[in-house]
């Protein structure tokens, strides 16, 4: 198998995030915040570490402020739902991905108002409409880091400041960034931060995590139990007790700090540039293919580690099912959950073949794939 589907979900993981899940599940009991005992406390001392390494890594002083979630999904949907009211206004982009289109849409069935800025493929964030769709009530700019269609990077510190300068807050989802560009939120713009644990942070699947400066407060997404304050029935209001009801995936946090900590002694610049030299190297291949179609970027410092392409008319899942059947090439095709950003790149009836290669691909496997795309372009000829 040939693994390039690594912006869906990171895989190998590192060996120490192995080890982490299994330490926690086989060596550390209890249910952090839960009791006193000493089996809750080595989890909850597990869940504290990895806030710590989560501050160090994206630029803030304060662990309390990290709130862990199921997904980027579950964190941007408490974050939406966690600050907008009726009557209010958001700003986002056009190639934001239905993790942020299906919240705006829901909260707009609620009286909250929706601006999409414009976007057309080579100028995905027009600054002029952008400047011009600010209101009044504008209470936030919510947009991705980096398309999870093509990798297109948004300018995200000039973004934040005019949200600012308006006085509006900046959410940033980092889905396809966190663990693989420097983020930090001391010196950005950015005044929330939803993050998947299991993509670029090397992490389990079902974690993920909110940061949330502390100028904002947010109403919970979920109400329960929380292990504080038990004898109310009001939600405690302090962080991260407010946001966090119910058992946390105490195992999966746990691996989840070990690929932060894997990430922070690798150094986030050297996974960067390894990727992006991968991703330079699938993309010069592919544009030597006759028939193969490349959307985004031509300069991978300006993408996140994603190759999106077409063979020829060949539907894009088609495409991607042939691929690993013939070559054991695993990629993600068709709309990839963001039916805005293919309205824009004009693919949405054909979708596109998604590469997304981790600094563990060996540059072997990117010939092997370079390959198979050429077999399969050839046969269609």
């Amino acid at each position: 198998m040939i693994y390039l589907d690594n912006a869906a979900t990171t895989w190998p993981k590192p060996q120490q995030v192995v080890l982490a899940i299994e330490e926690a599940l086989v060596h550390k009991g209890g249910n952090a915040g839960r009791g006193g005992h000493g089996a809750a406390m080595q989890v909850a001392r597990l869940i504290y570490q990895t806030r710590e390494d989560l501050c160090t890594l994206f630029g803030m002083d304060d662990p309390t402020r990290v709130i862990f979630t199921q997904n980027a999904t579950h964190a941007l949907n408490q974050a939406l739902f966690g600050l907008l009211q009726q009557g209010d206004h958001v700003i986002t982009s056009s190639i934001e991905h239905n993790a942020v289109a299906r919240p705006l849409w829901a909260l707009q069935q609620r009286g909250v108002e929706v601006s999409e800025v414009p976007g057309i493929s080579g100028k995905e964030f027009d600054f002029d409409a952008y400047r011009k769709a600010f209101r009044p009530n504008t209470k936030l700019v919510v947009t991705l880091h980096a398309s999870n269609v093509t990798g297109t990077l948004l300018p995200i510190q000039e973004i934040g400041q005019i949200a600012h300068d308006y006085g509006a807050y900046y959410l940033l989802d980092a889905a396809q960034t966190a663990g693989v560009f420097p983020i930090d939120m001391g010196r950005l713009a950015v005044d929330l931060l939803a993050f998947p644990g299991h993509k670029g942070l090397l992490g389990p699947q079902g974690t993920g995590g909110l940061i949330v400066k502390p100028e904002i407060r947010l109403e919970p997404l979920i109400y329960g139990g929380t292990g504080s304050l038990s004898e109310e029935d009001r939600q405690p209001g302090f962080l991260p007790d407010a946001l966090e009801s119910g058992t946390l995936n105490g195992a999966g946090i746990a691996g989840l700090g070990a690929g932060v900590r894997y990430i922070l002694k690798e150094g986030v610049d050297k996974i960067r540039i390894r990727e992006q030299t991968l991703c330079q190297k699938l993309w010069n291949g592919l544009r030597e293919i006759p028939g193969v179609t490349l959307y985004g970027s031509d300069i991978v410092e300006q993408r996140s580690p994603i190759v999106a392409f077409n063979i020829g008319e060949l539907d894009s899942v088609v495409a991607s099912f042939i691929l690993e059947e013939k070559a054991g090439v695993i990629a993600r095709a068709g709309l990839h959950c963001a039916a805005h950003a293919h309205r824009m790149l004009g693919t949405l009836d054909q979708g596109v073949v998604r590469f997304s290669p981790s600094h563990f691909t060996s540059e072997e496997e990117i010939e092997r794939a370079l390959l198979a795309v050429r077999t399969v372009a050839e046969e269609l000829n």
